[in-house]
């Protein structure tokens, strides 16, 4: 990496970040990093506070080491890339971008850019720091946006589907007339009507003339999965809850009632199935996340308005409630990086959206609640769960 080009790059992010003027700092080019940026941090109010962070100080240092060596390498990304697992940003703990965060994003910017999409998709939680970074600060032409790849989650669960081609599609097309066409003819023998057996031998029947089972068997697998990809998590409505109180389901013995608080005029009502993994006294003024745009309904001729989002392991003998970070406020939407859309007022039960997103939620090997490797995100921090690689519903 070419030293003073990296410096350059930081002065002029840092300053804009602090509303100075890059070209009082020309001069500090020929210092080391960590002395270069204690001075812009120093020359506001704030200064002095800003460079006591200890937290802060330890980033700058690690913008320094890179910047010293010949060139940022994929295993210092790998590094970074481990330690946005757990955040929106790397120092804070909330979703505003600090000094630290500038000065790193300057410095390992370049290096992201030139990296060839096989090593990009190794990176998932740097590449979501980096569109962060970038869509929130304005740089202009000096760190041109570097298009975020998002990297689905596949479970080893989970085997992932043969991609059949236009070829074998067609083929199922025609396998599927002949079928009917055999079948036409079978039966005409059967009536024993020699003009039947004729006429039926000589019928292809088109495509439209197919009934709906088989049409919907020789649909090309790309339709399917394309709709599916544009299934986003964004349609659901997830917010933080406070549950207020807690019983025991008056005619179901694995479920139990919660009044949940989520910053509403009234506590809702939810049926949760977690009689046996929990006892109410330990869900109340427990922080919970739950999905509130499903659609009312009884369970057992009880009320519940939302879903509580629970972790659980492979044979689903330990389950629990996803853990909300303590300081996450009360009613407030967990967000997906790179996933802006708005919820449903109401989700379509007939439509199945819960369960074509559900099989894409999992905690991570940290144990972080993710959406295809994209972390459950609040103001302060990722929801998680004390079950790694556990599935989510």
């Amino acid at each position: 990496m070419a030293s003073v080009t990296a410096k350059q790059n930081i002065v002029f992010a840092l300053c804009k970040y602090r509303s100075l003027d890059p070209n009082d700092f020309s001069s500090d080019l020929g210092s080391d990093v960590k002395s270069m940026c204690t001075r812009i941090l120093g020359s506001s109010g704030s200064g002095e506070i800003q460079v006591n962070n200890n937290e802060l100080m330890k980033w700058i240092e690690f913008a320094q080491s890179l910047v010293e060596k010949p060139s940022v390498t994929l295993e210092s990304l790998g590094k970074l890339n481990e330690e946005l697992i757990t955040k929106s940003v790397l120092v804070g703990g909330g979703l505003k971008p600090s000094e630290a965060d500038i000065v790193v994003f300057s410095v390992v910017h370049p290096a992201v850019s030139d990296l060839s999409s096989s090593d990009k998709a190794k990176l998932p939680h740097l590449l979501r720091w980096i569109d962060y970074i970038q869509n929130k600060e304005d740089y202009g032409e000096l760190f041109k946006k570097i298009l975020l790849e998002k990297v689905q989650h596949i479970p080893s669960a989970l085997k992932p589907q043969k991609k059949v081609d236009d070829t074998n599609a067609k083929k199922t097309v025609q396998e599927t007339k002949e079928a009917i066409s055999r079948e036409a003819v079978s039966k005409a023998k059967k009536s024993s009507d020699p003009a039947k057996v004729e006429a039926s031998s000589q019928a292809t029947p088109d495509k439209k003339k197919l009934p709906e089972k088989e049409l919907q068997k020789a649909r090309q697998p790309e339709e399917v999965e394309k709709k599916d990809e544009e299934l986003s998590v964004s349609l659901l409505k997830i917010q933080i809850g406070l549950i207020r109180k807690a019983w025991k389901h008056p005619s179901a013995d694995s479920l139990l009632v919660e009044e949940i608080d989520v910053g509403e005029a009234k506590c809702r009502q939810v049926v949760s199935g977690l009689a046996k993994y929990c006892t109410p006294d330990q869900l109340t003024n427990r922080r919970v996340v739950l999905i509130t745009n499903v659609k009312p309904g009884k369970l057992r001729d009880v009320m519940s308005e939302g879903l509580v989002l629970c972790a659980s392991n492979h044979d689903h003998s330990i389950v629990e409630p996803l853990i909300a970070p303590a300081e996450a406020k009360v009613g407030e939407c967990v967000t997906f990086s790179g996933h802006d859309g708005k919820p449903d007022d109401v989700l379509n039960p007939k439509k199945k959206q819960l369960d074509k997103i559900t099989p894409h939620l999992f905690s991570d090997d940290k144990g972080v609640a993710t959406f295809k490797n994209i972390p459950f995100m609040t103001s302060s921090g990722p929801c998680t769960s004390s079950i790694p690689n556990a599935s989510i519903k």
